[in-house]
């Protein structure tokens, strides 16, 4: 089993960084270059085994519409993967260039309710320029994530299936039966279970008291692929107010993670609102009991 990184936007704001931009992490990409290694390397000090780069908000759309011109846009998205390599250096650790929902590039809190209004079709269109630089960036793997919508999940792995780097796709759940737009996380089962190309499937940035029956959910579909769980503290991201609220729900992370390992978890982490010092406990909790 393989422990994943926590929280780069929470940690880099822990770190005094202001990411109430629309560009969010892929800000501090461009200003302050030295601090989003930093905080790879944190996580790599607590034990992760894998740090996921700081792509995820980081589209051509999303930095063009900014003012940047098309090279300086994909330079952005390279750099968030070369200081992610830097982390690394010589280490064995693995690198993975994140790919977040269209709804990411809205910068509204839409990646929590799928409720874009774009086709399979209009969604592989939006993925593909980044998608396809990503795949020559020098990351391992491709991190889909976050995503809200069977439509999305279809698109990605649809973009899979052409050939890339392995990877995973991720996605975000209001509860412990439904995606965020509300389709049973059995039809996600189906999806991967039917692609060759997808090499794992998630569910990251919910509710850590929902990962459980999700996870059995899928099995129970016969869902056979490895599983990466990275959750969130339990908060709610308000997307008016731009803030997360509500209360945590990592009191017991370990013994939660220990679960999630029992039900075929390959690759378990943290999500928004997560930091080092819960890598470093799934680290200390989850490779003793190994």
């Amino acid at each position: 089993m393989a422990i994943l990184d926590g929280g780069l936007a929470t940690q880099l704001e822990a770190d005094g960084h202001d990411l109430d931009h629309p560009l969010w992490s892929a800000r501090v990409v461009m200003e302050a270059p030295d601090a989003v290694v930093a905080v790879h390397e944190r996580y790599l000090q607590a034990g992760a085994d894998c740090v996921i780069a700081a792509t995820y908000q980081a589209t051509p759309q999303g930095l063009m519409a900014l003012g940047l011109e098309a090279s300086r846009a994909e330079a952005v998205m390279l750099q968030a993967v070369r200081l992610a390599l830097r982390a690394r250096g010589d280490g064995a650790a693995a690198v993975a260039a994140s790919v977040g929902p269209y709804g990411a590039t809205l910068a509204d809190g839409s990646e929590f309710r799928g409720d874009d209004g774009l086709s399979v079709d209009e969604l592989v269109a939006f993925h593909r320029p980044r998608w396809e630089l990503l795949c020559g960036s020098g990351a391992d793997l491709l991190a889909c994530e976050t995503v809200p919508s069977l439509r999305e999940v279809r698109a990605l792995a649809s973009l899979f299936a052409e050939g890339a780097l392995p990877g995973w796709i991720s996605v975000s759940c209001r509860d412990g039966a439904h995606l965020s737009d509300g389709t049973p996380i059995e039809e996600v089962a189906r999806v991967v279970q039917a692609s060759d190309a997808v090499w794992a499937w998630g569910i990251n940035c919910t509710a850590p008291r929902h990962v459980t029956p999700l996870l059995r959910r899928c099995r129970q579909a016969g869902l056979t692929a490895p599983a990466v769980v990275y959750p969130n503290s339990g908060e709610r991201f308000d997307g008016d107010r731009r803030c997360w609220v509500g209360e945590p729900d990592v009191h017991d992370f370990v013994a939660q993670a220990s679960e999630w390992k029992a039900l075929g978890a390959a690759v378990i982490g943290g999500c928004c609102r997560t930091g080092p010092d819960h890598v470093a406990a799934l680290t200390r909790g989850l490779r003793d009991v190994s």
